[in-house]
């Protein structure tokens, strides 16, 4: 039996209206986490010496 991500109760996958999360209230409470920035997505890697455009800065020539 899944369970919900918040407070970890089972979660019946027949009879609960608000799937992956066992009532409203965890579903508000993960939303919240969400809008307060607790949550993030990965970014890739960011290259220091990039200038911007996401390719490296020129070689120096002497």
């Amino acid at each position: 039996m899944p369970r919900c991500p918040v407070c970890d109760a089972a979660v019946s996958l027949e009879t609960s209206p608000t799937l992956p999360f066992c009532s409203d209230r965890c579903r508000l409470v993960d939303l919240g986490r969400w809008l307060d920035e607790s949550y993030a997505l990965p970014e890739p890697p960011r290259n220091d010496e990039a200038d911007g455009d996401g390719e490296p800065p020129p070689a120096d020539e002497d």
